[in-house]
């Protein structure tokens, strides 16, 4: 039983005073803006609006600063922030392989139609700290590419056009997408509906369940077909038109995994695959993202479920960051009335326990007369 705080109006008001004062910090250092958040802490910022579920930079760097960093905050502001926007439709499916690339690696194939992109990463940094950071120095400019005249080739099409990989499947024409967001999640899930849990669930609490595949506990043997990022149109059908309607471009990161092959007695043996896609560059979260949707498949390819990252209500149940943190720190809300019951019940419990000892020694001292 939970006890409602009074009189502590004043304690709470000042409380996020000195919240916000602390946000700002030292006043004689410029305040930090939107604009330096959105173009300098990027990966943040793709972060919260992957996790969130709302694609729009601006506001989620505000939140990013309104939470003076915490991540998980500043994707609980921002999460709350989107369920006051109305909903006028839903988009097209994005077509990845019309995606104008930015960085496109693959762990699968050296030469790839299109090549390799290696894009901004850390892949190849020296995890050393640039001490010339600490100024504001010129940044050498990028050699820039001439963007290619056609579509990249996914990797999961070369494979395809040899059977070696399942194919995307297809979905009826009246099929409707799950919604989490408007539904209430029941298990089993479809896979649609499970992708988007895993979308905005966690990145550190997938990451964690992917290593785990790795590890043995699942059945993945993972390779990385392809990870690309780049802008994708985003297209919503206007049923007066007759026809779908750009919307604009998003920057999304998109991972196809290959995974171990199956076969059976009416086909011959084929590669396995898990899938992520998440917003901004998100290349961790959409690897792990990958793993453990494949890891969840296992009862459709007939595996035992042995691990937790297998075990779908389990992964599902416990992704959902805002809501973890929810569980977690409500435990710091008054709990004085189950806390008095337990302490009464502890009491009670020793003296009946002591009253015990003191009978059985009492019997001992008899039986020794």
């Amino acid at each position: 039983m939970y006890v409602a705080v009074k009189g502590g109006e004043a304690a709470i008001d000042n409380a996020h005073r000195l919240l916000a004062d602390r946000r700002r910090g030292d006043r004689s250092l410029p305040a930090l803006t939107i604009d330096q958040i959105v173009e300098q802490l990027g990966l943040a910022v793709d972060r919260v609006m992957a996790e969130a579920s709302l694609n729009d930079r601006a506001l989620a760097a505000l939140a990013v600063k309104q939470a003076r960093g915490d991540m998980i905050e500043a994707i609980f502001l921002l999460r709350a922030y989107r369920t006051t926007l109305p909903r006028f439709g839903y988009s097209v499916p994005v077509d990845t392989g019309r995606m104008q690339v930015e960085r496109r690696v693959s762990a699968t194939y050296k030469d790839l139609p299109g090549g390799q992109l290696l894009g901004p990463t850390f892949d190849y940094t020296h995890r050393l700290l640039d001490t010339a950071l600490l100024e504001d120095g010129e940044v050498a400019p990028p050699a820039h590419k001439a963007p290619l005249a056609e579509a990249v080739m996914r990797v999961s099409d070369i494979l395809a056009q040899e059977g070696l990989i399942e194919a995307d499947g297809d979905l009826p024409a009246d099929q409707s997408g799950g919604d989490i967001t408007r539904e209430p999640i029941e298990f089993p899930m479809e896979r649609d509906t499970r992708l988007q849990a895993l979308a905005r669930g966690d990145e550190g609490f997938l990451l964690a369940l992917a290593y785990s595949t790795q590890r043995g506990y699942g059945r993945t043997h993972p390779f990385v077909g392809e990870i690309r990022i780049g802008e994708v149109e985003v297209e919503l059908e206007v049923a007066e038109l007759g026809f779908a309607v750009s919307l604009g471009d998003i920057r999304v990161t998109e991972c196809q995994m290959v995974n171990q092959f199956k076969g059976s007695a009416k086909a011959p043996p084929q590669f396995t695959r898990g899938y992520g896609l998440v917003f901004g560059q998100s290349e961790r979260k959409a690897m792990a993202m990958s793993l453990v949707d494949r890891a969840l498949r296992a009862t459709e390819f007939g595996e035992d479920i042995v691990a937790p990252a297998q075990d779908e209500e389990f992964v599902i149940s416990h992704s959902d960051n805002v809501q973890a943190t929810g569980f977690v720190e409500h435990l710091k809300l008054p709990h004085y009335v189950d806390f008095q019951a337990e302490l009464d019940l502890v009491r009670r419990m020793r003296t009946e326990f002591e009253a015990t000892r003191r009978e059985q020694r009492a019997g001992l001292a008899e039986a020794a007369e």
